[in-house]
């Protein structure tokens, strides 16, 4: 499973890199308005960063529009996938773009049948929400798991991205149901380091290496 940051914040994307760890990177109006630059200067410099998949959300919402921002979004770079919402206009604009040869990531997907729509135009990525579904009290993985099996039924090459992933659980929930992208902050990724059985025994580690080496120091 490819793991993706969903922000558009330079720092936190570096941090991924150096870990080694970032296959990719999901971004949304919102994250771009808080960074305070163009959409295409900062998709621009994070395709300086990242070398893989990078979403940029179009913010058209008819069809028209949305196929005009898409190409635009797609001519910044090789990497930039175009990501569309599942509206009626979303659809239209998916398959008009995919038909062009334009890469699209259909997001705002919360039923089965929503994405089997996305599947049906081309969508290259599809973008189920898990933590939204589990905010109002509905399993958010069942989704994933339900999208997985029908895209296997039918040989469907859209990849499943699981996204508003609110922590470990919910990855490890993800690659078990077979999603091929979990995208999440920076702060969730991190998370996925940490247990006290690892700390507690690179401490023990570190304190018999000191104690072996003083002694010989000693004798």
């Amino acid at each position: 499973m490819k793991l993706f940051l969903d922000t558009a914040n330079l720092k936190e994307l570096q941090a991924g890199i150096d870990l080694g760890l970032v296959d990719g990177v999901t971004t949304n109006p919102t994250y771009i308005a808080k960074e305070g630059r163009e959409i295409h200067e900062q998709i621009r410099a994070i395709c300086d960063i990242v070398d893989g998949d990078i979403s940029a959300e179009v913010v058209a919402t008819k069809a028209s529009e949305m196929i005009t921002e898409g190409r635009s979004l797609a001519r910044i770079h090789p990497n930039v996938v175009v990501k569309c919402p599942l509206t009626r206009d979303g659809i239209k604009a998916t398959k008009a773009l995919s038909g062009e040869g334009i890469r699209v990531n259909v997001t705002l997907c919360f039923t089965a049948t929503q994405a089997l729509l996305a599947a049906k135009v081309g969508a290259y990525i599809i973008s189920p929400f898990i933590g939204r579904l589990d905010d109002i009290a509905t399993d958010g993985m069942e989704i994933i798991r339900d999208i997985v099996k029908i895209y296997n039924n039918y040989g469907y090459p859209t990849k499943v991205l699981a996204a508003s992933m609110r922590g470990p659980l919910h990855v490890r929930d993800a690659a078990l149901a077979g999603a091929h992208i979990a995208t999440m902050p920076f702060k969730v990724l991190d998370m996925l380091f940490n247990h006290p059985l690892t700390d507690k025994g690179l401490a023990a580690f570190l304190a018999d290496y000191q104690k072996v080496f003083q002694e010989a120091t000693v004798g």
